[in-house]
C-alpha cells in the first residue's frame, strides 16, 4: 500500500510569506518611528527657542538602507552633538584656561563666526580697546569707551570733542554658568520605543489586506 499525504495550502510557502511580511512590516515600523522621532526632537528644539537651523541638525536613518529585515534598526542622530547635548543636559560650564568666561552684552553685537563674539575679536572689528573693572558683587566686567549706535551696539565715537562718548560694558565675566535644562530627548526618545511594537502590527495586518 502506497500512502501519499498532499498538504494543502503549501505550509513551506505560506512561512515563507509570512516571514517575508514579517521583515517589511518591521522594516515599515522603524522608519516610522524613526521618522517620528525626528519630527519630535525637531519640535521639541524649536519650541525651546533654539532655531530652525539647529533643529534641522536631526536626522534619521533606518537600517538596513535598502532592503527589508526582521532586525530592521533606526538611528536619530544630531550633527551638532555638542550643543544639542548642552541643551539637554545642561552643563556647568567653565572657562578652559581656569579664568573668565566672557559673556556678550547686547551692546557687543554678533559674531561674523559660528558662536558667540569673542573679547579678542571684538576688539580687532571695532578697533576699540576692552578694560576689565573687578566688581565684588555681581559679575566683573569689560568695558569700552564708546558710544551705542541706533542698533544698540558699541562703536567708536566719530565725535572730536567727546561728544556721546561712554563707558559701555561688553562683556559679563563669570567663573562659571550653568546651562538651562532646555530639552529632554529621552522622553521622547521613550515613547518611540514604546510605540514599535503597535507600529509593527499595523503594519503586518496592513501589509495582508493589501
Amino acid at each position: 500500500m502506497k500512502l501519499k499525504l498532499n498538504i494543502d495550502p503549501d505550509l513551506v510557502a505560506m512561512m515563507a510569506a509570512e516571514i517575508k511580511a514579517g521583515e517589511k512590516a518591521v522594516s515599515a515600523a522603524m522608519r516610522e518611528a524613526g521618522s517620528g522621532l525626528k519630527s519630535d526632537w525637531r519640535a521639541q528644539i524649536t519650541g525651546a527657542g533654539l532655531g530652525r537651523r539647529l533643529a534641522n541638525s536631526i536626522r534619521s536613518q533606518t537600517f538596513p538602507k535598502s532592503s527589508n529585515s526582521l532586525n530592521a534598526a533606526a538611528l536619530v542622530w544630531s550633527k551638532a552633538p555638542v550643543i544639542i547635548g548642552a541643551h539637554d543636559t545642561g552643563p556647568l560650564i567653565r572657562s578652559r584656561d581656569g579664568f573668565w568666561l566672557a559673556i556678550p552684552t547686547p551692546a557687543a553685537g554678533k559674531s561674523t563666526k559660528d558662536g558667540r563674539i569673542t573679547p579678542g575679536e571684538w576688539e580687532r572689528r571695532t578697533g576699540l580697546r576692552l578694560r576689565f573693572i573687578y566688581r565684588r558683587r555681581g559679575p566683573s566686567l569689560l568695558v569700552a569707551e564708546g558710544r551705542l549706535n541706533t542698533n544698540g551696539r558699541a562703536v567708536a565715537s566719530r565725535s572730536k570733542t567727546g561728544r556721546g562718548l561712554t563707558t559701555v560694558p561688553i562683556f559679563l565675566l563669570v567663573p562659571q554658568v550653568k546651562l538651562r535644562k532646555r530639552l529632554d530627548l529621552a522622553r521622547d526618545a521613550a515613547r518611540a520605543v514604546d510605540g514599535v511594537p503597535g507600529l509593527i502590527v499595523a503594519n503586518w495586518v496592513d501589509g495582508k489586506l493589501g
